[in-house]
């Protein structure tokens, strides 16, 4: 039996199990259905008060620990981080506007080139360039081709 196999089997039994638990709870006396409510909100309100709250630590490259910008106590701290977030966040949109002005001047280079190549082309060859304007010239390359 496979791992898909398994796990398919396992979240179809969950699934009965939790239709049965359903189906058998409307049949659960008043008093028994109050106190598994209250004993429910106990338990979320005991795990909300013991969840830990997960900060990210910095370090600096010197090696001192910087204190998490949540403490009450370092608001000139708190200001700073904000501070070089919103420092980043603008450097890295200068960046982002630059590389788009590159592109979009390299682009237009090459379509510059482009035409120089097809100028010259035409200037080089020995039709008259007023050939490329005649309409008979070009159902004369159609029918030739």
């Amino acid at each position: 039996m496979s791992r898909n196999d398994r796990e398919i089997q396992e979240l179809r039994f969950a699934h009965e199990v939790r239709a049965a638990l359903d189906a058998s709870a409307d049949d659960l006396p008043a008093g028994v259905s109050e106190r598994l409510a209250a004993a429910r909100r106990m338990a979320l309100a005991h795990k909300k008060a013991e969840a830990p709250v997960r900060v990210p630590q910095f370090a600096m490259p010197t090696g001192h620990h910087v204190p998490s910008f949540d403490d009450e106590d370092d608001s000139a701290l708190h200001r700073v981080g904000a501070w070089l977030k919103r420092g980043a966040l603008v450097w890295a949109l200068v960046a982002l506007g630059a590389g788009l002005i590159g592109i979009y001047h390299w682009q237009q280079q090459k379509r510059v080139e482009e035409l120089a190549d097809i100028d010259a082309a035409m200037l080089l060859d020995d039709l008259p360039p007023t050939a490329y304007a005649d309409q008979g010239f070009h159902v004369f390359l159609k029918r030739g081709q």
